[in-house]
C-alpha cells in the first residue's frame, strides 16, 4: 500500500505538538538504537528532556524483538529512537497504549492508530539520520536545544550521510557550528599520520594497513619522516604534502579514486577542543558495539572519565577490527556468484563488529560496483546477517533479505543498499540456501 508523502516541517509541528500534550506530567520510558546514529538520538533527547524537566527511563538495545516490545510498560508513553519504522505490526499487536517514533530507516506495514511517527521516508524521501530527525523534534519542541546540533551531525556521520548535505542537512550543519576544512578523509585527522595509517581500514591499504613495516616504509617512500620523534597530522600537511600521500595510497590500492580520499573533514568542539568528528563518532561506535553504551552516552554528555575508557576501547576495537577482517577475507566459508559474494564467519567474529566490517569490505577496491556483500555472524542462539552494496546502487537488498527472512521468523531492518537481518542458527542452512537461490534469480531476471 502506497504511503501519503507528508511535509516535513509540518508533520514536525504537529508531532511535536501532540507529544507535548500526551506526555505532560507523566513519564516517558525511551528506546534507542545502539550505533552511534542511536547513542547521539538518545543524548539529544535527553538533554531536550531535562529542559522540560520531565522524567523518564532509557534502554538502549541491539535491535527490536517482539518479546522485547511485550516488555515494555503499557501505562507509560513510549518513544522509540533511530528504531521501530519496521516493527509497525509487532507494537500494532503489543499493549502500548501510546508510542511516538523518530525514525528515518524504510517504514514497514501500515501505522497502527496507536502510534504516532515523524519519519523521512513518509516526507519525500530526504536523507536524513535518526539524530538528525531527533534534533530537528527536539529544535520544534524548544529552539534553545539548538545547542546539541553537533550531535546530530555525529549523528550523519556515524550513518555515512555527510556526503549527503543539502537541505535539511544543511541547516543542522550551520546550527552546529561544526568547522569544515578540504583533506586526506583519513581518520582522525588530528593524530599522527603514522599511527593512523597503521590502523586504517577505510580505506584498505594493502601492505600498510595493521602493518607498521608498511607504514614506514610509506613514510619513507613519500619524505614524511617524524620530526623530533613525532609525525604530522593530515591536518598539518601542506598541500605537496597531501599529494605525496595520496599518491602513494594510490598505487597501492588502484581502484580507490582521488574523490574517495579528498573531501571535507568536520571538527567539532568536544572536551574543551576540536576534533575530527569522524573519530568521535568512532569512539561512540566503539562503546556501543563492545556493550559500553553507558560509557557512550557518557561520551557524548563530555564526561572525562568516560573519555579515558572509551579511548582504551576504541584501541582494543580497531584491533578486533583488523583481525576480523583479515579472518573474513581469508578464512570465512565463502559463497559467491555473479553479483553476490557470502562471508559466514560464524563464531569467528563478534556480531556486533560483522557490519562494520561489511561495510569496510564494501569500500574497499576488492569487489566491483553492485556486487551485494552480506556477512554473517553467531550471536549465542541466533546469526546476525549484513549486507551491503557496493557502491551503494543496484538492487534492493532490504527487499531481498525481507523476502527470506520473514518466512524463518527473523527481523530485518535497515535501508535499499545497507541492509540486516537476524535469524534463528537452526535456519542457517535454508537461509543461505533461499540467499543463494534468490540473488541468482534476481540476475537472471535483470
Amino acid at each position: 500500500m502506497e504511503k501519503e508523502v507528508r511535509n516535513l516541517e509540518i508533520e514536525l509541528k504537529n508531532f511535536s505538538q501532540d507529544f507535548l500534550e500526551k506526555t505532560k506530567g507523566r513519564r516517558l520510558q525511551i528506546v534507542s538504537h545502539f550505533d552511534t546514529d542511536g547513542i547521539t538520538s538518545a543524548r539529544i533527547m535527553i538533554g531536550a528532556l531535562k529542559r522540560l524537566d520531565q522524567s523518564f527511563d532509557l534502554k538502549i538495545v541491539k535491535n527490536l524483538t517482539r518479546e522485547f516490545i511485550s516488555s515494555l510498560s503499557a501505562t507509560k508513553v513510549t518513544l522509540f529512537l533511530d528504531l521501530a519504522s519496521g516493527s509497525l505490526k509487532e507494537i500494532g499487536e503489543s499493549q502500548l497504549r501510546e508510542v511516538f517514533i523518530v525514525d528515518h530507516h524504510e517504514v514497514q506495514g501500515d501505522i497502527p492508530p496507536n502510534v504516532r511517527i515523524i519519519n523521512p521516508e513518509l516526507c519525500e524521501k530526504q536523507k536524513i539520520s535518526g539524530a538528525g530527525m531527533t534534533y530537528l523534534f527536539c529544535k520544534e519542541i524548544d529552539a534553545k536545544n539548538k545547542e546539541f546540533a553537533k550531535f546530530a551531525v555525529l549523528g550523519t556521520i556515524g550513518d555515512s550521510l555527510e556526503k549527503d548535505l543539502d537541505g535539511v542537512n544543511h541547516g543542522i550543519l550551520e546550527d552546529s557550528e561544526v568547522q569544515r576544512k578540504k583533506g586526506i578523509l583519513i581518520y582522525p585527522s588530528t593524530r599522527p599520520i603514522n599511527r593512523v595509517l597503521e590502523y586504517c581500514s577505510d580505506p584498505l591499504i594493502p601492505g600498510v594497513t595493521g602493518n607498521p613495516e608498511g607504514v614506514l616504509e610509506l613514510m619513507r617512500e613519500i619524505n614524511l619522516t617524524s620530526n623530533g620523534g613525532k609525525c604530522k597530522s593530515f591536518m598539518e600537511l601542506d598541500e605537496a604534502e597531501t599529494e605525496r600521500v595520496v599518491t602513494a595510497i594510490m598505487l597501492r590500492n588502484p581502484q580507490i579514486k582521488n574523490k574517495e580520499i579528498i573531501g571535507e573533514l568536520f571538527l567539532v568542539k568536544m572536551f574543551g577542543k576540536l576534533e575530527d568528528a569522524r573519530e568521535m563518532s568512532a569512539k561512540i561506535n566503539a562503546c556501543s558495539r563492545n556493550g559500553d553504551t553507558d560509557i557512550a552516552l557518557r561520551f557524548c554528555m563530555e564526561d572525562n572519565e568516560a573519555k579515558k575508557k572509551a579511548e582504551a576501547i576504541h584501541v582494543k576495537y580497531r584491533q578486533q577490527l583488523l583481525t576480523g577482517i583479515k579472518y573474513v577475507q581469508e578464512e570465512a566459508e565463502k559463497f559467491q556468484g555473479r553479483g553476490y559474494v557470502i562471508l559466514n564467519a560464524k563464531d569467528k567474529v563478534k556480531d556486533t563488529i560483522i557490519g562494520t566490517i561489511t561495510s569496510i569490505l564494501s569500500h574497499s577496491a576488492v569487489y566491483d560496483q553492485e556486487t551485494i556483500l552480506i556477512g554473517m555472524a553467531y550471536d549465542k542462539e541466533n546469526i546476525k546477517i549484513s549486507a551491503r552494496s557496493v557502491g551503494r546502487k543496484g538492487r534492493n537488498i532490504r527487499e531481498i533479505l525481507s523476502n527470506i527472512a520473514i518466512n524463518l521468523n527473523g527481523e530485518v531492518g535497515g535501508h535499499e543498499f545497507a541492509a540486516g537481518c537476524t535469524i534463528n542458527k537452526e535456519h542457517e542452512q535454508e537461509f543461505l540456501k533461499n540467499l543463494k537461490r534468490d540473488l541468482d534469480l534476481e540476475v537472471i531476471k535483470i
